[in-house]
């Protein structure tokens, strides 16, 4: 299927792995060149060096405030447009709520709300030159709390917040605005938490992911590209009515309205 995406420009934040990665992989497919940011340098350069598309590699540590307005000028500086940006840089400690102090809290609002929220009042004068899009990688946690995962809850639910409020202003300035909620995807911080499941129970990593997802009434876990293929479709003019929409990519493990 042809997205019509060829020779437009996307920034993916978080790009040296996992989700992100597979999105830029699945963004180059596609014909889109990338700007990619990441802490990781080198993982980032190698990604860059395996896509067959024109790629501005940017290694910053978008918790610092200044860094995402560097990095949207940045790309625009180099391609000279921006039609999509992803923010999917980001994650937040599990464990109890009370052992978390100020600074694990503070951290986990740095990179995935502001990081998000300043990539995205830096690009909207560029997208909505291009009448572009946005699609922020949440997270099911945001919708359905839990107490391991209090951190994390809240700043997902604060970014689907702030996406419905953009998509809305978005609607007067031709931007489209969106949000994933992926749920369990088989990347490295699951596989981590996979190995430990398994040492807990004294059994294999493959028996310990077949009982963690029916434990979360899923039949599997997701692969990082599941989530790639729909923020290529979000961001294609294919999906061009589909505006302040929060979807769930996790096997059905939300099972609320």
């Amino acid at each position: 299927m042809d997205l019509q995406l060829q020779g437009k420009v996307a920034i993916v934040t978080g790009a040296s792995r996992g989700i992100g990665r597979a999105i830029a992989v699945e963004l180059a497919s596609h014909g889109m060149r990338l700007a990619l940011a990441a802490r990781s340098g080198d993982l980032l350069e190698q990604l860059a060096h395996s896509l067959s598309t024109d790629c501005l590699v940017y290694p910053a540590d978008l918790r610092d405030p200044a860094a995402p307005a560097a990095f949207v000028a940045a790309t625009q500086a180099h391609f000279g447009q921006i039609d999509l940006l992803v923010n999917n840089a980001g994650a937040a400690k599990r464990g109890d709520f009370l052992a978390f102090g100020d600074e694990d809290w503070q951290d986990g609002f740095a990179l995935k709300f502001f990081g998000a929220m300043r990539c995205c009042r830096a690009a909207w004068p560029w997208l909505a030159s291009s009448q572009g899009a946005i699609v922020n990688i949440a997270g099911i946690g945001g919708r359905t709390a839990s107490a391991e995962f209090s951190i994390g809850g809240s700043v997902n639910a604060a970014l689907l917040n702030l996406t419905k409020s953009l998509a809305d202003r978005g609607v007067r300035d031709g931007v489209r605005v969106n949000a994933i909620n992926p749920g369990s995807i088989h990347t490295e911080r699951l596989q981590k938490r996979i190995a430990a499941f398994a040492d807990e129970r004294n059994v294999n990593t493959l028996e310990a992911a077949e009982l963690m997802a029916r434990g979360m009434g899923i039949a599997r876990f997701g692969a990082p590209e599941e989530i790639a293929h729909v923020v290529a479709f979000l961001s294609s003019p294919l999906a061009a009515y589909i505006q302040g929409a929060l979807l769930d990519i996790d096997g059905g493990q939300t099972r609320t309205l």
